[in-house]
């Protein structure tokens, strides 16, 4: 059987199997990273870096800009979805089906295909290769290097892998979470006026969200659109007794304009009177669409893909590069609706293609549709 260092400089959908085969579930990913180290360490151009089951590989060419290019090696649990096979749908197209297809093997083969074959491309590029990245935050391996290794991940611009279906997806939206908790107090269900029904408090909290009208926003050319709603609710003793405390759990994705303080202060605004509780809270990235350096990415990577950049409704990575002040965008085969997905599949001409559109980008060259 190929491994991957006999892969990484072939065709780069034989080498998304490759990878996608090497099962890497969170926290099972040494198997994976070493393979990659292995695949990295055999090309001159590159110094390798490691820490954990992240990988780093960068070129050192004196160039004036720096790109990063990152993504995660790690994917939810397997289930009866490897090894990988391919499939031929009625209209022609080939898909490569199997765990880690779209999120996100596909590019995280476009970058080690593309980390090889650039011996000198016209600005020096780090390639970010990281763990834990479906799990909890605190176990991400891209915000561990942020935290220790910071100059292994500095850059101009930051690309990150996450499946857009080959198009662009500039910067994310932030995301808070919060607990509206109403409380009352109990008493014997067959005697009700005796308490005060915490639940039934709760409709104020539920009427504020049904009323809530979502913001657009635009941010560097893209129209981020915010949303707030419940997504759980808990309360509740006993089935005989008037409840004496609530809790709404309440998800607010907020545009990258805002940062972390308006985003809360905008729900307790919302929830004025309420007691509210914020239990997670992180801020979105802006795409950076103005950058010289992005508007030059945007036009190589639209001549081969087409389409035109959209915004990132949900949260990725790229919000730990706007620590750094680092403008950054998605871009990654795969369509995002199938994540997770046991029918997880991408298109093998699309993973071509985001190879041959970032490449043409990062080499200067003339676009091209394959790879």
């Amino acid at each position: 059987m190929a491994t991957l260092p006999d892969l990484v400089s072939t065709d780069v959908a034989e080498l998304t199997a490759a990878v996608c085969d090497v099962a890497s579930v969170s926290g099972e990913e040494g198997t994976l990273a070493d393979a990659i180290e292995a695949a990295l360490a055999a090309h001159g151009h590159l110094e390798v870096l490691r820490d954990g089951d992240t990988v780093v590989a960068r070129t050192r060419l004196g160039r004036d800009r720096r790109v990063v290019v990152a993504g995660h090696i790690d994917t939810v649990p397997v289930k009866d979805n490897l090894p990988t096979w391919r499939r031929t749908t009625a209209d022609g197209t080939e898909e490569l089906w199997g765990r880690g297809a779209v999120d996100m093997k596909g590019g995280v083969a476009v970058a080690l295909h593309l980390a090889a074959a650039l011996t000198a491309p016209r600005w020096d590029v780090t390639w970010v290769f990281y763990d834990h990245e479906e799990v909890e935050a605190d176990l991400n391996g891209l915000g561990r290097l942020v935290r220790v290794h910071p100059d292994w991940v500095r850059g101009d611009l930051a690309v990150l892998g996450e499946p857009t279906a080959g198009g662009i997806e500039g910067g994310c939206n932030g995301t808070l979470r919060a607990e509206v908790r109403t409380t009352g107090r109990t008493a014997h269900s067959a005697r009700a006026w005796r308490g005060e029904n915490a639940i039934h408090k709760a409709a104020e909290v539920l009427a504020r969200l049904s009323a809530y009208e979502a913001g657009e926003v635009e941010v560097d050319g893209l129209v981020y659109r915010e949303s707030l709603g419940a997504v759980a609710v808990r309360g509740g003793i006993a089935m005989n007794m008037v409840p004496d405390e609530c809790v709404v759990t309440v998800n607010y994705r907020f545009a990258p304009s805002r940062s972390t303080a308006g985003a809360e202060a905008h729900v307790r605004e919302v929830f004025d009177g309420f007691d509210v509780t914020v239990t997670d809270l992180a801020g979105g990235a802006r795409p950076g669409l103005d950058d010289p350096l992005v508007t030059g990415f945007v036009a190589a990577v639209t001549a081969v893909t087409g389409g035109v950049p959209g915004p990132k409704y949900g949260w990725t990575d790229v919000a730990r590069f706007a620590e750094l002040g680092v403008p950054a965008v998605n871009f990654g085969p795969g369509d995002p609706m199938l994540a997770h997905a046991d029918d997880e599949r991408v298109p093998v001409d699309q993973v071509r293609t985001c190879a041959a559109a970032l490449r043409a980008w990062l080499a200067g060259e003339a676009p091209e549709r394959g790879d």
